[in-house]
């Protein structure tokens, strides 16, 4: 599917740099890739202290 996009040049260079990678193409599914990555942690840590604890859970036999 081939969409035309207005991008940055300068930030897509820097991208290109940072990135280490070699295409223009490349450069944008990585960023795309790690921006849902990111997202998707920001959800889950977002769960942090929502959920419910086992107050049975013993987490020094778990050292053993």
């Amino acid at each position: 599917m081939a969409t035309n996009l207005a991008i940055d040049p300068s930030l897509l260079d820097e991208a290109l740099l940072v990135g280490g990678l070699t295409t223009k193409k490349d450069t944008v599914n990585q960023a795309l890739t790690e921006y849902v990555q990111r997202r998707k942690q920001q959800e889950i840590t977002n769960l942090f202290g929502t959920l419910p604890c086992d107050e049975d859970y013993d987490y020094k036999k778990g050292r053993r």
